[in-house]
């Protein structure tokens, strides 16, 4: 629930700080085109995310004679979290990882590269499998889309904002604020929009996590899949889209972020902690 909640202000704040930019612009025509524009940019990798990402890595889906138990542990966890089993797709890529996608429970994917298949136990690749479906559970996908759309649009008003104060076009009135005052907040607010969007995206990982236990009944096989796949990350490189690095289950950069606060994943020593208190107390 402390996710959920911190998930509402983290977006609550977003909204707030276009709704500042809207009233520095004096009118709704540039606020309402540039949410308009990032609406159109978001909607569509929103609503084809599965082909789009799937498409991107070359997976190939899985029947259940490829995988009898990995589709078993994907039935069973779906079932638990009371939504249908989400479609199995592999990716063939050495490095460790996983990513669930698609707009709704209906339309889901978990798909898993061959190296995670290799690397974890059975109860561990079924702790990463509940971790996706936590996702879908809790329709991360919609939400990050969200998050995309409101952080695209502050990006917008503020480039807005600074090429208007630079030019001395906007109508600014007698009592508004000075340019430089206007271009450093041009500046500042897409920062914000960004360290925002990221800790959404931590949060729902803690989330997810929280979520793939419960249906699991198995935080430690969660938490010591965390740790392989913490460590093989640091080891075998990804072959992956920045783009796409918030979907995957460890970040598949992991270090290269500058800091935590634009890192789209907790810290994994963060995760293990949280799990395995989790697991004390079952």
């Amino acid at each position: 629930m402390t996710s959920q909640i911190k998930t509402f202000f983290l977006l609550a704040a977003l909204t707030s700080i276009i709704l500042f930019l809207g009233g520095m612009m004096g009118g709704r025509t540039g606020l309402i085109i540039a949410f308009g524009l990032a609406v159109f940019m978001n909607v569509g990798s929103y609503w084809y995310s599965d082909k789009i990402v799937l498409k991107m890595y070359k997976a190939r889906q899985l029947s259940r004679n490829d995988a009898p138990q990995v589709f078993a542990m994907v039935e069973e966890l779906a079932a638990n979290a009371g939504i249908p089993a989400p479609r199995l797709f592999l990716v063939d890529q050495d490095s460790p990882n996983a990513f669930a996608t698609g707009r709704n429970p209906e339309n889901a994917v978990v798909a898993v590269t061959s190296g995670i298949m290799r690397v974890l136990t059975p109860e561990e690749l079924r702790g990463v499998l509940a971790h996706e479906i936590g996702h879908i559970t809790n329709h991360d996908i919609l939400i990050q889309s969200v998050a995309a759309v409101l952080a695209g649009a502050i990006m917008m008003v503020a480039s807005m904002l600074k090429w208007g104060a630079l030019f001395g076009f906007g109508g600014r009135d007698e009592d508004g604020p000075s340019p430089l005052v206007v271009i450093g907040l041009a500046i500042i607010a897409p920062i914000a929009a960004t360290v925002i969007q990221m800790a959404i995206s931590r949060s729902r990982e803690y989330l997810a996590d929280a979520t793939g236990a419960r249906i699991s009944h198995s935080p430690k096989s969660l938490a010591s899949a965390l740790y392989k796949l913490d460590a093989a990350a640091r080891n075998i490189p990804m072959d992956a889209n920045p783009a796409t690095e918030n979907m995957f289950i460890i970040n598949p950069f992991n270090g290269a972020s500058m800091s935590k606060w634009f890192s789209t994943h907790p810290s994994t020593e963060e995760r293990i902690a949280k799990l395995m208190e989790m697991d004390r107390n079952l």
